[in-house]
């Protein structure tokens, strides 16, 4: 499948808190909270959700596209991607602008504290599916600068095109009729659980009325697997057992990026979500969202001892 990835495309500020952020806040004085957290460890990486998911589809044989705006700071991080196997030739360089910055914190239980700056993916919105000389079999819409987001799902349902609405992180600024409004015409939607209960909260439409709009509903679930809905049907999918916990940063990218591959080869919905678990947990064992490697083989052999493929996953060796 031609699949064209949509979204942030960002350098990662990654650090970690040696305690707990819950022991930090009180709840009563939330109203005024002021805090610094001073951090044992930081390290720089390449991130931003589009090139996260196009990753790991490479890793497991996909050719995705992603169509993002970057800054004049960005040619070692194309030259990396084009390595690995990633299609960069629809990102744009805006001049004068850095790539996008996410600042992350993460505590000893896992928890996150971020902080995002968006640079040149402030642009996103020059950009359009209209200017390609053919049509995609898929568009994933993740997070991106609020016009773009409004305009790739507007124009996904004008030239008929099937798209993936991830809204991740800026369901917190969308409001619930802009959150409908992008869901409505939607063939995939993707969020983990506590973006869903601000999702249904917000457009006070619950799970069975987002069915009526979006063909297929995934909800990831951290250590309590995945949750897959779709014509009344539900399926539950376990996490695969972690080597070690390294770093969550770009655990979802990756669980999404492993979807996606099973889905380019027409495989049922469980198996879909099975690849994309192993494909989290490999994510999970490393610092950053694009640290993971493995050979398709490694990758195999390793779903293998978890779950029956029924030899299907032979297509990726």
């Amino acid at each position: 499948m031609d699949i064209i990835i949509t979204g942030s495309v960002a350098y990662d500020y990654l650090m970690t808190f040696p305690g707990l952020f819950k022991e930090q806040i009180l709840p009563e004085r939330l109203a005024s909270i002021s805090l610094s957290f001073l951090v044992d460890s930081m390290s720089k990486q390449r991130g931003g959700i589009a090139p996260n998911i196009a990753y790991t589809m490479a890793l497991l044989g996909g050719k995705p596209r992603v169509m993002a705006t970057v800054g004049e700071d960005f040619s070692d991080y194309r030259a990396w991607l084009d390595s690995k196997g990633v299609d960069t030739s629809l990102m744009k360089v805006v001049p004068g602008e850095f790539t996008a910055s996410f600042f992350a914190t993460t505590d000893q239980a896992s928890a996150q504290i971020a902080s995002f700056y968006p640079g040149a993916m402030g642009h996103a919105n020059i950009q359009s599916l209209k200017d390609l000389p053919k049509k995609p079999d898929v568009v994933v819409v993740s997070p991106n600068s609020p016009d773009a987001m409004m305009k790739f799902p507007a124009e996904c349902r004008e030239m008929g095109i099937k798209y993936l609405y991830d809204p991740s992180q800026q369901v917190l600024r969308l409001e619930g009729n802009e959150l409908a409004r992008d869901m409505e015409g939607a063939y995939f939607l993707f969020c983990n659980d506590y973006e869903f209960g601000l999702i249904s909260k917000k457009t006070g439409w619950d799970l069975k009325q987002i069915l009526k709009h979006v063909k297929v509903v995934v909800v990831t679930r951290g250590k309590d697997g995945a949750s897959l809905y779709t014509d009344g049907e539900e399926f539950t999918i376990p996490t695969v057992p972690e080597r070690e916990i390294v770093d969550p940063t770009g655990v979802g990218d990756a669980f999404r990026g492993g979807f996606l591959v099973g889905y380019s080869h027409g495989w049922d919905w469980t198996l879909c979500c099975e690849v994309g678990s192993l494909a989290a947990v490999y994510c999970l064992e490393q610092r950053g969202p694009q640290s993971h490697h493995y050979t398709r083989k490694e990758f195999v052999a390793r779903f293998r001892q978890q779950f029956d493929d029924k030899g299907k996953l032979n297509a990726l060796l």
